[in-house]
Formats: structure tokens, C-alpha cells, sequence
């Protein structure tokens, strides 16, 4: 009996103990293999794969097309995994052609849409009620995981980019995010494909031939052009209504005013979402969209201004656990180190070129990169950091954090930083100085949040060189998307 309780608790403990190294070895599998690279390398190669290191660790991979068209593209950039990710958040950057339709849809993840440029028509079902709202550049907007979804480009010579958040927290984990097409046909398919043939035709009360040709009438994929030479269908004709004119249409088509082909071949029918309560169309109490722009900077000096918005600016980011902000540097300014005390950040340049410069727990160097317009970075929760603008032009950024309260940063240094709240003996005897020494040391900077021009701005000509470089050196993100495709934007 001894014997078997022996045996026992040593199978659990090397059970544990495998389970430990598992969990451990995922965390710090990169460090091993940087070990094993230290070990077969030269001194200068080492080095240099050091540097490498530490200048990509914190930018995000290549993006990867998940959804391309004649009419558009999504790609997206995948989040970080590990134990020091608080909330995974991807990345997508959808570019739509003039006059095009990304399809109805509803996805297993939530996403905050912001518009980089063009304008766009966002319908999407709110509590049971059919609702579209008209996005500019600098608007913000939140679609909730399982809400249907469409987006449309109305403008007939500007291409629509648009940069969204993808939250995969309430997803399937079939894959990074899961599309559910409402529309569609052979290509691609809709969820309503999958019942059977008499299952739709009673359904829909329609006759098998109807539902054969709605069914696989559509083959450009989830992005499609609705101008009349690619797509003359009823869909297209609503779309390039007026607004006013639009709902009327669809008022007529709920109360049954609609002639044959609008009443079985409209996509409003297909979708079921009206009922016969046109309430649902015009009771509209949904949020309104939200423009960054627009709001009053949270702080300005002469080098600069940074916006944030959160679930108290924006109610529905109470829902999604996410905010976002926009910083402004003037060239050569820097904002000052600082750490997120409740939020992982992810960012994107969206113009200007700079420098951000990322620190371990341990107070080494964890990346100092240079980065240009197009780059995607992640700051994890705790880490201190600090962005640096290039000497000759702004540097503009803007991204997601993984929290809708006030994310409340600390600054390490500056007139407000945490040191000048905690000037105490204590603090000058963690330093190894006199009192007064540690004071004149925190009061030698007068300004706040961000400083002005730094030495460490880098030049200009160090990014050129880097543009310079082939594909496969280095992490170049938005580069990827295609000249035209996010960056750019002519």
C-alpha cells in the first residue's frame, strides 16, 4: 500500500512537472532558441542577431490577406500570444474600391472600425433593428460580436481604408477571426447554403428555380463591386439611393407596395430581418459613431497632443473592453517614458517616421526600433516605453488599448512623472544620492508628457537606408498591404 501511494505521488509530480516546463517552455521558448543561436554563432554575428532582436521584437509580423477581391482586400495582422498579452487584439485594414459592398456578414469577434480615409455607409442590426450610419475619416465605430454586419463605398473616385480591431475574446477559436456570410452564392457561400433545398423554399416561400438563382447568383467574393456594369441588381439600385429615398424604398418594398422582383429578389427579404415592423428601419436609437478628430486634445504643449477615448467618451466601448487614442509628436519631440498601468497597447504609424524604444522588467533594453509610416507595434501592460519623432517631420500614431476605462498612463519622467510625486528621502536613498542631489536631478525637466526635441530623435537618413532593404529583412507591415492598398492613400 505504501508503495502504491509512493508511485502515485511521484507519477503526479512529474506530471506537474511536465505540465510546468510546457507552460514555461511556450513562454520562453524565443529565449532558448536565441541561446542555441548565441552558442553556434561568432561574436560579430551575435551581436548583430542581438540587435536584430531587439529592434523587431515588439513589432508585429507581416499582415497576411484573409479576404481579397477585385473590388477590395482585408488583411489583418495577428495578434501576440504569451502570458504577458493581457487581451489578444488583431489588426485588419480593409481597402475597398470605389461604389463596392463588403457583403453582409456577421463574424465571432468584435470590431472597432476607424476610417483612415474615404467615407463609408456601415449597416449593422442593433437590437433587432436595421441601422446605417455614415462614417468620414477619424470616425470610430463598434460592431458587437454576432451583429450583421455590411460596409459600403459609396464614393465614386476615392478608395476607402479603413483600420479596425478584431477582439477575438468571445470567438470560436476555429481560427484567428470567423466570417458567417448572410449574403452570397457559389462564392462566397452563405450560411444559409447549408439547409437544404425545400428546408429554404418553404422558408423563403419561394419555388426551387427562384431560390437556385439567389443562391448562386453571386461569385465575386465577400468584397463585390454595385455599379450597374458589375452588379445591376436591386442591391445596387438601393445603394445608390439618397438616404431618404433608400429608406422609402425599403418602407415600400415592408409594406408590400414592391413589385414582383423587388419582393423576392430584394436582399432585405433575404435577411428577415424586418417582419413587417418598419419600426425596425426608422425607431433608430442606436449609438452614433465617434470622431477623434473632433475631441479636444486630453493634452497639448508646443511639442505636441495626444486624444484618448474610452468607455466614458464612447459608451459602446463600455461593451468591448477597448479604447483607443491618437498622439501627435512635432519633429524631434519625444513623449516621455512612461507605463500603462492597466492596458496593452497596439499601434500603428500613420505618419512621419520615429523611434520607440521598449524596456524589460529588469530594466534592459527590450527593442529600440525605427519605425515609419505603416509600422504596427505592441507595448505589453507594465512595460515602460517611449516614442521619439524623427528630427524633420511629425510623427503621428494611432491604436488600440485593451481597456475601455481611463487607461491613466504613468510617467517615469517629465514635470508630472511619478518621481515628482514620490520625492522622498527614500527615493534618494534608492538612487545612492543626497536629497538635494535627487531634487535638482527631477526638477532639471520643466515640461510635461511630452518633451521637447530629444538628441535621441532619430535622422532621417537611417530609415531611408532601411526602406532600401528587401522584403525579408526586417518587419516592414503595412508595406505589404501594397502601395495603395493602406499607406499612401492617393
Amino acid at each position: 500500500m505504501g508503495k502504491g501511494v509512493s508511485f502515485l505521488l511521484l507519477a503526479l509530480v512529474l506530471c506537474y512537472g511536465v505540465t510546468a516546463t510546457m507552460g514555461y517552455r511556450g513562454e520562453k521558448q524565443w529565449r532558448k532558441e536565441s541561446e542555441r543561436r548565441e552558442e553556434e554563432m561568432e561574436p560579430e554575428e551575435e551581436e548583430q542577431e542581438e540587435s536584430e532582436s531587439r529592434k523587431s521584437w515588439f513589432l508585429m509580423p507581416k499582415s497576411r490577406p484573409v479576404m481579397t477581391t477585385d473590388a477590395g482586400e482585408m488583411r489583418m495582422v495577428r495578434s501576440p500570444g504569451g502570458r504577458i498579452v493581457d487581451k489578444p487584439l488583431h489588426m485588419g485594414f480593409i481597402t475597398m474600391e470605389p461604389q463596392s459592398l463588403f457583403i453582409p456578414q456577421y463574424l465571432d469577434s468584435s470590431l472597432i472600425l476607424f476610417v483612415r480615409t474615404g467615407e463609408a455607409r456601415v449597416g449593422c442590426i442593433y437590437k433587432d433593428e436595421m441601422v446605417e450610419r455614415r462614417l468620414k475619416i477619424g470616425d470610430v465605430y463598434h460592431i458587437p460580436a454576432g451583429s450583421t454586419f455590411y460596409i459600403l463605398n459609396p464614393g465614386e473616385g476615392q478608395r476607402l481604408h479603413i483600420i479596425c480591431s478584431i477582439d477575438p475574446s468571445e470567438s470560436l477559436n476555429l481560427d484567428t477571426f470567423q466570417s458567417f456570410f448572410i449574403g452570397g452564392g457559389t462564392h462566397p457561400t452563405s450560411v444559409l447554403a447549408g439547409f437544404g433545398p425545400e428546408t429554404l423554399s418553404t422558408a423563403f416561400n419561394v419555388s426551387m428555380s427562384k431560390l437556385e438563382e439567389i443562391m448562386r447568383g453571386q461569385q465575386e467574393g465577400p468584397i463585390v463591386h454595385v455599379t450597374k456594369s458589375h452588379a445591376p441588381s436591386i442591391w445596387t439600385k438601393l445603394s445608390q439611393l439618397q438616404e431618404q429615398d433608400r429608406l422609402k424604398q425599403v418602407k415600400r418594398m415592408v409594406q408590400g407596395e414592391a413589385d414582383e422582383e423587388e419582393k423576392e429578389w430584394s436582399w432585405w427579404k433575404l435577411f428577415g430581418i424586418f417582419s413587417g415592423n418598419e419600426r425596425r428601419i426608422f425607431g433608430d436609437k442606436a449609438p452614433d459613431s465617434y470622431n477623434i478628430y473632433k475631441r479636444k486634445a486630453d493634452f497639448k504643449n508646443d511639442y505636441g497632443w495626444s486624444v484618448a477615448v474610452d468607455g466614458s467618451v464612447y459608451k459602446p466601448f463600455k461593451h468591448s473592453g477597448t479604447g483607443v487614442y491618437l498622439v501627435n509628436l512635432t519633429a524631434g519631440s519625444m513623449m516621455a517614458p512612461h507605463v500603462n498601468p492597466r492596458a496593452t497597447e497596439y499601434g500603428i504609424v500613420l505618419r512621419g517616421t520615429g523611434r520607440i524604444q521598449i524596456v524589460y522588467p529588469n530594466g534592459t533594453l527590450a527593442m529600440d526600433a525605427r519605425v515609419r509610416e505603416g509600422d504596427v507595434f505592441w507595448v505589453p501592460r507594465y512595460f515602460a516605453f517611449c516614442q521619439i519623432a524623427s528630427r524633420s517631420s511629425p510623427f503621428e500614431f494611432f491604436g488600440f488599448t485593451t481597456t475601455s476605462d481611463k487607461n491613466r498612463p504613468q510617467f517615469l519622467v517629465g514635470a508630472n512623472s511619478l518621481l515628482h510625486t514620490f520625492n522622498t528621502p527614500e527615493l534618494a536613498a534608492a538612487f545612492g544620492v543626497t536629497e538635494e542631489r535627487m531634487r535638482r536631478f527631477i526638477n532639471a525637466q520643466k515640461e510635461a508628457v511630452i518633451l521637447p526635441s530629444a538628441s535621441a530623435a532619430p535622422p532621417d537618413e537611417d530609415l531611408k537606408g532601411r526602406e532600401e532593404k528587401s522584403e525579408d529583412e526586417g518587419p516592414k507591415v503595412i508595406r505589404n498591404f501594397g502601395d495603395q492598398m493602406i499607406m499612401g492613400f492617393d
